[in-house]
């Protein structure tokens, strides 16, 4: 699996689909950066990282079977890689924040965008892009953050855990389609504020309280409101407060 190593870039996903449109490109080739200058997270948030001390990384997956693997059954077996890489490096108390935060002890040490190209054949190809804090130990900026040496006091291989999350990556991808009803219980399991009262905002301000039931098979997230319905909530109509 080809590793693209970078000082410095604006986007690695960027990068990695521009590259892609130049020229072959091995399955699961990755780009990794020291630091990268205009991260995005989902919904064209900014993702904030100090230089040279935490994992930026974009993985390139070709021609998934759209029949076998969906696109939201993509999503879960991407964020069940990133928690299979806490927990090979000690982290227990793992969630994910729907719908592609990955919080360690209630608190967000990654966050995963994925961009996919459909195809005419029924498949896509995605770049996986994934960030997560290893090395960085101030959070002053961002206090909902955190990272993975501040809970492990352990300093961590920035390349070596890039490797990692690929090997995850493709493992978790391999095994999705007879694995599919487990991975998305596990998924239901790992919700952050799942079965607990919870804040959320529409896109224009409004807040409300509701309580998290599950991710249908479409992405969308089952809240139970108030009055006792249960609402689906597309992920650019609300936005699930910490």
């Amino acid at each position: 699996m080809p590793l693209i190593k970078l000082d410095a870039i604006d986007s690695t996903n960027d990068f990695l689909k521009q590259l892609a449109k130049e020229k072959w490109l091995e399955n699961y080739t990755a780009v990794m950066a020291f630091e990268q200058t205009k991260g995005r997270g989902q919904m064209g948030s900014e993702w904030v990282s100090e230089s040279g001390k935490n994992l930026t990384v974009s993985v390139l997956v070709k021609d998934v079977p759209a029949e076998m693997v969906s696109i939201y059954d993509f999503n879960v077996a991407v964020a069940l890689a990133a928690i299979a890489l806490l927990k090979w490096n000690g982290i227990e108390k793992v969630n994910v924040k729907w719908p592609n935060d990955i919080m360690a002890e209630q608190k967000k040490v990654g966050g995963i965008l994925i961009e996919n190209t459909l195809k005419s054949d029924g498949t896509f190809t995605a770049v996986v892009g994934f960030g997560l804090n290893l090395n960085q130990t101030d959070f002053e900026q961002l206090p909902q953050a955190n990272s993975l040496t501040n809970i492990t006091q352990q300093v961590y291989d920035v390349e070596a855990m890039a490797k990692d999350f690929i090997k995850a990556l493709k493992v978790h991808l391999i095994l999705f389609p007879e694995r599919a009803e487990e991975a998305w219980m596990r998924y239901d399991e790992l919700l952050f504020k799942r079965g607990k009262p919870a804040a959320f905002e529409f896109a224009n301000g409004t807040r409300f309280m509701g309580i998290i039931q599950k991710v249908t098979r479409e992405g969308k997230l089952a809240v139970l409101l108030n009055d006792d319905s249960v609402v689906y909530y597309d992920l650019k109509e609300v936005k699930l407060l910490y």
